[in-house]
């Protein structure tokens, strides 16, 4: 088994001896920001839009990062060579820091940078032509005025309270909801719903993160002529519709056929969903930036 090698603020160290402070921010309040970035046929899928999203969050928790976005991008693709990476998952960690046990933000010298290249796979392939099942979480997704959805912070409590419900009920992901009803994000992944050949997905502002491969759909269905939008609904709507799919960077598309005990459609992946998952395929080597 080939040694694999992380990335910590400028060195690259054996993965058993790759270690941070117990000091670190990250740990003691996630306090800090990350990304999940794919890694397809040596190229760093929506390399740059990654980064995009990465400082637009260190700005709004203000941390300022010590290197360039180009800079960064180069750090991702050195981690992807030096551990002989050709398809794999990148996660990306910035930190504030390390300083005492006090809260205050400006006792940190430097950010901390973390960068593990690796595999992942979330579901099962055969999910991803059956569809999976998920139940809604009686976590409310948190507001933007708590801590905006759209910072993907280290703080994920959140989520992982919802993820906790799904395990306990069997289920391979829970939908959340923000406090008025409307359906939000899934602790992981972002949601879409068909009905009668449109697609829908909830809006920022309803309190999820803005998906990179969200994004992606949302681009691919306007260059085919696909009608959709983003437009706030209920899990009425979701019961009802006609066909419903996930999306994440570990995800991809992953249709949805059971949710709270009722069957989504036709109970198999649709037809809508799977025209996406094949276009998505189309374009996963082509978009971002070779290692």
């Amino acid at each position: 088994m080939e040694e694999k090698y992380i990335y910590i603020n400028g060195e690259f160290f054996e993965e058993a001896n790759a270690k941070i402070s117990v000091l670190d921010r990250g740990l003691l309040y996630g306090d800090g920001i990350f990304e999940g970035i794919r890694l397809y046929n040596g190229v760093i899928f929506k390399c740059k839009e990654h980064m995009e999203r990465l400082y637009n969050a260190a700005k709004a928790v203000k941390i300022d990062i010590p290197v360039s976005k180009e800079e960064m991008e180069e750090i991702v693709a050195e981690s992807c060579r030096k551990n002989k990476l050709q398809n794999g998952y990148v996660r990306l960690i910035v930190t504030r820091g390390i300083a005492d046990l006090s809260l205050d933000p400006d006792k940190c010298e430097r950010p901390e940078i973390i960068c593990i290249a690796g595999d992942v796979k979330l579901y099962p392939e055969e999910l991803y032509h059956k569809g999976m099942n998920a139940i809604t979480s009686s976590q409310r997704r948190n507001k933007a005025t708590i801590v905006d959805p759209q910072i993907k912070s280290l703080n994920y409590l959140n989520n992982i309270l919802a993820k906790i419900e799904a395990n306990r009920a069997g289920a391979a992901e829970a939908i959340m909801l923000n406090e008025d009803g409307i359906v939000t994000e899934c602790t992981g992944d972002n949601i879409f719903i068909i009905k009668n050949g449109v697609i829908y997905t909830p809006p920022v502002h309803v309190g999820i993160l803005d998906g990179i491969t969200r994004n992606t759909v949302i681009d691919i269905c306007k260059q085919a002529g696909i009608p959709i939008y983003e437009k706030e609904f209920t899990l009425f709507n979701v019961y009802s519709a006609d066909e419903c799919f996930f999306t994440g960077s570990a995800a991809e598309i992953i249709a949805v056929t059971n949710i709270d005990d009722r069957v989504i459609g036709t109970g198999e992946e649709g037809s809508m969903t799977k025209k996406l998952r094949e276009e998505f395929k189309k374009i996963r080597e082509k978009d971002g930036k070779k290692i």
